[in-house]
């Protein structure tokens, strides 16, 4: 939390000595205060802070691939006379446990075309989900788990 406040703290001063206030120039201060901080820590004590930021970065571009792979193979689908839908409900057993990660994995599911998330069991063990696109329901459910639920997990543990 320590290295996360002061890479704040180098951007704000970046901001501040460049006189640009702005989105971008924080950000800007923020990459280089990133980079400086991973320079010198190999001096001192190694912190979690920077596999958590490469975890999000990883974790913000495979939810982008995600959703263009799905915006993808639902046009195909619209914009072609056969349709190639195969829709249902699966139950997804559940390895996150937290309410933030249950509920970040059920919003990244639902925002992902083709796919719902309808209910979270009482127990909260199963996720109940309704997709397009199930050829296979072992592989549909292989890929969220493998795919968002454990970088979800990668993300909060």
């Amino acid at each position: 939390m320590k290295t996360f406040l002061l890479n704040i703290l180098l951007s704000a001063l970046w901001v501040a000595i460049t006189g640009g206030f702005s989105a971008k120039n924080f950000l800007v201060g923020y990459i280089l205060a990133f980079m400086i901080l991973w320079f010198v820590q190999g001096t001192g004590e190694a912190t979690p802070y920077f596999d958590k930021v490469r975890a999000i970065l990883f974790f913000f571009f495979f939810f982008i691939w995600e959703l263009i792979k799905a915006n993808f193979r639902l046009a195909l689908d619209i914009l072609t006379p056969a349709h190639r839908m195969e829709p249902g409900v699966i139950a997804i057993p559940l390895d996150v446990e937290t309410d933030a990660e249950i509920v970040l994995l059920s919003t990244l599911i639902t925002l992902t075309p083709g796919t719902l998330s309808l209910h979270v069991s009482r127990d909260r063990k199963m996720l109940f989900i309704h997709a397009m696109y199930i050829d296979d329901p072992d592989r549909f459910r292989e890929s969220v788990k493998s795919g968002f639920e454990h970088r979800i997990l990668e993300l909060f543990r």
